[in-house]
């Protein structure tokens, strides 16, 4: 084997051990990947929500007079102001958490609503998770101060 031809052989084998490397860690965090859509992009990319069995993040916030209270469980809309999506979840909700305010809920699309694992609310009045104020900002529904 010439030099020439062994460089190449090993630069090959190394490449194709990279794309192999690559690939495998891709497939191991696949599973962990949450994509993070705003009711307007949901729909958009989706159309019917009927059902999603991947786990998504959904980002808005919570319409005026949607809040209902079943025992542990409770189901709102989260909007961005151009469309809507009703949220069930079942546990305790962040003590933040109130109409008109930001949020984000993770979890998954079963019969047309969002079965949410976990509900996130933002800190203080001057807070908003940063993924629900970009997709305001985007569609002109919300500005902070500082702009």
């Amino acid at each position: 084997m010439n030099p020439k031809f062994r460089r190449l052989f090993i630069t090959i084998i190394i490449i194709l051990t990279l794309g192999l490397a690559t690939k495998l860690i891709l497939m191991a965090l696949e599973d962990n990947i949450v994509y993070f859509y705003t009711p307007n992009d949901l729909i958009v990319k989706f159309g019917d929500t009927q059902n999603i069995q991947n786990k998504i993040r959904i980002g808005g916030l919570v319409l005026e007079s949607s809040i209902k209270k079943e025992d542990e469980k409770t189901i709102f809309i989260i909007t961005d102001k151009k469309k809507e999506v009703k949220v069930v979840f079942d546990g305790p909700l962040p003590d933040l958490f109130r109409e008109g305010q930001g949020v984000v809920a993770e979890g998954i699309f079963k019969n047309s609503n969002f079965i949410a694992s976990e509900v996130l609310a933002k800190h203080d009045e001057n807070y908003m998770p940063p993924e629900v104020a970009d997709a305001l900002k985007k569609n002109n529904i919300w500005k902070d101060g500082s702009d």
